[in-house]
């Protein structure tokens, strides 16, 4: 499942990501905002994430839309067990997956224009993350969430 949420920066990104979900269908839950409509950010990628983190399905993932995608991501990552990458370009939301295991592919609607946002979801959706050396990160990251010190003397 795909989780999608976006604020009025967002919304229009979020619609053309839609269509295109639709298309491939590839089934999705749209957790809002439901228009142009001036809405902060921080509570849609709370419900949001907090949608994603509720799936039993671990492949399942999330795509949170704003103006540029960062103040999203940032918000999206307060949340225990959320790892939010904002993307712009192939590369890194290729290795965002497989080398940081990334849950959540966060775009700016100002930034991406809707191909290219729709080929960034295509390979966030349909790349692994690859383990190996990578996981010893992601548990350091998961430390740094539960306020252990990683600097130890």
């Amino acid at each position: 499942m795909i989780y999608l949420g976006a604020d009025h920066g967002g919304y229009a990104l979020k619609e053309e990501i839609k269509a295109y979900l639709t298309e491939q269908e590839i089934p999705f839950v749209d957790c809002g905002t439901d228009s142009k409509d001036s809405v902060d950010y921080a509570p849609i990628a709370q419900k949001t994430c907090l949608k994603l983190l509720a799936d039993p399905d671990k492949s399942s993932r999330a795509v949170l839309c704003c103006g540029t995608g960062i103040g999203i991501s940032m918000a999206a990552n307060k949340i225990h067990g959320i790892r939010a990458a904002c993307c712009s370009d192939y590369f890194a939301a290729k290795y965002t997956r497989l080398h940081n295991d990334a849950n959540v592919l966060c775009l700016g609607g100002r930034v991406v224009g809707a191909g290219l946002a729709c080929e960034l979801v295509d390979v966030f959706l349909h790349t692994d993350f690859e383990g190996g050396r990578h996981q010893r990160r992601i548990d350091q990251i998961a430390a740094l969430e539960n306020g252990e010190n990683l600097n130890k003397a």
